[in-house]
């Protein structure tokens, strides 16, 4: 085999195409890698259709899971120091920041990176060799890649549930605003990166997880996984203010954090009324410019709220992710959170997304026969 396809977006609004390119040699310091599953995010939606500013044509895809194809000159080791082979089963960061900047150097907080490059983001196929996305048959992971090892045992589709949304969640809620042992938490959204905050939350010691999100089949999906102690639905019927007030009674006073997952402006409104006077309120769904919204900033100070924003991760918060996974995966039922598509039903699969069909959609980048979701 030399030729390998890869779903490739070459006009924002048009549907992504599935294209040949050549299998690479992997260079000093890189890996080259046989994709199992790409993971399709939210904001592959967004980028898909134009929201973020970003060079086309762009093989699409920063979240994955594959065996290793080839290691370059000098590659000998992942992440953590566990020697590297080809066919071993690896996940990787999808961005290398300069490790220069005052957001690298200074703050630690790498993901706030100018200079950032990130595969299916900003790494077009104009650049050679152009395999940078997780939507393909292999992936080149360039030198300076957080790449690590998962262990014997792990199901690797189980892995993918939260593989981009997991080690989001690691950043915002080890290194922004940890979930403290007893507190109540509520939960804006029940998508992946919804799912990851409640199930965090949940293993960090909260007393009571509320997710609050729909539609129904998502919910009833994260319930039958284990995720959350509550589910309240605000988008399926006509009356979503006694949902919200549904939210409100089963915290009592208040949440001592509630943590926005939604991407909808409104969201962050509604979520600083649901905390307690002396809570905290967690940021993390408005990835991309969904617009403005209208709040009453008398709230934040009368409930003398902290209120912090996350930002995507950092290779380190993958290596984490990794770490916890056994215990996420022996308490929740991830397998099933998991919708598979073959490469060529990207559409398929982008419809599905949109729709709130799937709760997480993967790729399957080795077949060509149709998947399950």
């Amino acid at each position: 085999m030399t030729t390998t396809r890869a779903v490739v977006l070459e006009e924002f609004g048009v549907v992504p195409a599935v294209r040949e390119f050549p299998i690479p040699d992997a260079g000093p310091g890189d890996i080259v890698v046989a994709c199992g599953y790409g993971g399709i995010c939210g904001t592959d939606l967004h980028l898909q259709q134009g929201h973020l500013k970003i060079p086309t044509p762009l093989v699409l895809g920063h979240e994955g899971i594959g065996r290793i194809h080839e290691l370059g000159p000098g590659v000998t080791t992942d992440a953590e120091g566990a020697e590297l082979s080809a066919g071993d089963l690896v996940m990787w960061a999808s961005s290398i920041s300069c490790g220069r900047c005052r957001a690298c150097r200074e703050d630690r907080e790498p993901t706030l990176c100018g200079a950032r490059q990130t595969c299916g983001v900003n790494r077009p196929t104009t650049v050679a060799p152009g395999l940078f996305g997780s939507w393909a048959g292999h992936i080149v992971l360039r030198d300076g890649t957080t790449v690590v090892k998962v262990g014997d045992g792990v199901d690797p589709l189980a892995a993918m549930a939260f593989a981009c949304a997991g080690p989001t969640m690691v950043h915002a809620l080890f290194d922004r605003r940890p979930v403290r042992v007893g507190e109540t938490v509520v939960v804006q959204g029940s998508g992946p990166v919804g799912l990851a905050a409640a199930a965090i939350a949940q293993c960090s010691g909260a007393a009571q997880v509320v997710l609050v999100g729909g539609p129904s089949q998502r919910l009833e999906l994260a319930a039958r996984a284990g995720i959350g102690d509550h589910h309240v639905n605000v988008i399926d019927g006509a009356d979503r203010t006694a949902a919200l007030d549904e939210v409100r009674k089963l915290c009592g006073d208040g949440a001592d954090l509630v943590i926005e997952c939604t991407g909808v402006p409104s969201a962050v409104r509604e979520g600083i009324e649901f905390a307690r006077r002396g809570g905290s309120m967690l940021i993390v769904g408005q990835y991309t410019d969904a617009g403005d919204t209208v709040f009453n900033p008398h709230q934040i100070v009368y409930r003398q709220l902290d209120v912090y924003g996350s930002w995507a991760f950092s290779g380190a918060h993958l290596v984490e992710y990794l770490r916890l996974f056994p215990t996420l995966a022996a308490r929740f039922d991830l397998r099933t959170l998991v919708a598979t598509f073959p490469l060529e039903q990207v559409e398929r699969a982008f419809a599905d997304v949109a729709a709130g069909a799937v709760m997480k959609a993967v790729l399957d980048c080795a077949s060509e026969e149709s998947g399950n979701g």
